[in-house]
């Protein structure tokens, strides 16, 4: 989370895949011993080998049924405080700025 804190503002061009937004941030990070591939919706997650913020609200290409599967195991970060399911909104290319609250 430090190296993510100390590499904002940043910005980057979204990307979907099933129901999940990611995106490339300029963080390189090691894969956390507690590192999971299925996650809540709307959990905040760092995909190590993409270097990239992940937020699944849904079902990937890759879920057993309606669970949150990423591609690989991730990183937890955190959790979005706020309805996840407005990330629906969000398009491949879409500009994504990350800042410090």
């Amino acid at each position: 989370m430090k190296k993510l804190l100390a590499a904002l503002p940043c910005e980057a061009r979204a990307q979907t895949w099933g129901d999940e937004v990611y995106f490339s941030i300029p963080v390189e990070s090691v894969l956390e011993k507690d590192a999971t591939q299925v996650v809540e919706p709307g959990t905040v997650c760092f995909w190590v080998e993409g270097r990239s913020l992940a937020l699944p609200f849904g079902p990937t290409p890759v879920s057993e049924s309606n669970e949150c599967r990423l591609v690989t195991r991730v990183n937890v970060l955190g959790k979005i405080d706020c309805n996840a399911n407005k990330l629906k909104t969000v398009k491949d290319g879409d500009r994504v700025r990350l800042e410090p609250l």
